[in-house]
């Protein structure tokens, strides 16, 4: 186990053994970590990629360094991060402070200055991202919303997406649906828009034999349809 140690120099198997056992360390630490962090590339996921590969990196290089040290310290950062983690499914005033809401670019059709200067995304980058999706006319899109992961979601205009077996020949205004109810808790501005209150939600539910503590998400569309999902 001297390659763990520093060294004044190391042999080529030595080299070996440490670059294998960092290696799979990091495999470990990504599985730990969860498939978040390879998906969505949020805030604290890209602290910790910085900060874990400069940490791990070093010891690869750098024969006087130990790589116990290293392991050590990223174990920790790993621990701290899991915490985070915790913390912003558990507190919702956190998981704000920590991800970044929802910009929108484009409104029936219409580009956002203001979105495109909050997200600090160019003319160019949005057309690239719209082009990637297949979309050549910005007209063609209802909304388009730059995500916290960096992603553009986009959503046509009814009147031009593609005819499936359950399409209806009409076509009406889409609308992004409302949510209305996120973990157990009412959104009383997103009633506001829709024009309902709280006691016709309560009722709502009622009327499917729960209530608001028992509710995960619950949406409301254009179309006035209200669906929810419950704790499982």
């Amino acid at each position: 186990m001297d390659f763990f140690q520093n060294q004044e120099a190391l042999t080529t198997v030595e080299w070996t053994l440490r670059a294998v056992t960092a290696f799979l360390f990091l495999v470990i630490v990504a599985k730990v970590m969860g498939q978040r962090t390879i998906s969505q590339l949020r805030l604290l996921d890209f602290v910790m990629a910085l900060v874990i590969g400069n940490i791990i990196a070093h010891p690869l290089s750098d024969p006087r360094l130990g790589l116990k040290g290293s392991i050590v310290t990223t174990s920790v950062l790993v621990i701290l991060y899991l915490g985070g983690i915790l913390m912003t499914l558990k507190w919702p005033g956190f998981r704000k402070w920590m991800n970044h809401q929802p910009i929108t670019l484009i409104r029936d059709g219409v580009i956002l200055y203001k979105g495109l200067k909050k997200a600090r995304i160019s003319i160019d980058v949005l057309l690239e991202e719209l082009r990637e999706e297949k979309i050549e006319d910005v007209t063609k899109v209802a909304l388009a919303i730059w995500e916290a992961d960096g992603k553009l979601s986009v959503f046509l205009d009814p009147k031009y997406q593609p005819l499936t077996p359950s399409s209806s020949t009409e076509t009406g205004v889409f609308s992004l649906p409302k949510i209305i109810i996120k973990e157990r808790k009412i959104n009383f501005k997103e009633l506001a828009r829709i024009h309902k209150d709280e006691q016709w939600l309560i009722s709502q539910l009622k009327h499917y034999q729960t209530d608001v503590k028992n509710v995960l998400l619950a949406t409301y569309d254009g179309k006035g349809n209200l669906k929810f999902f419950l704790y499982k």
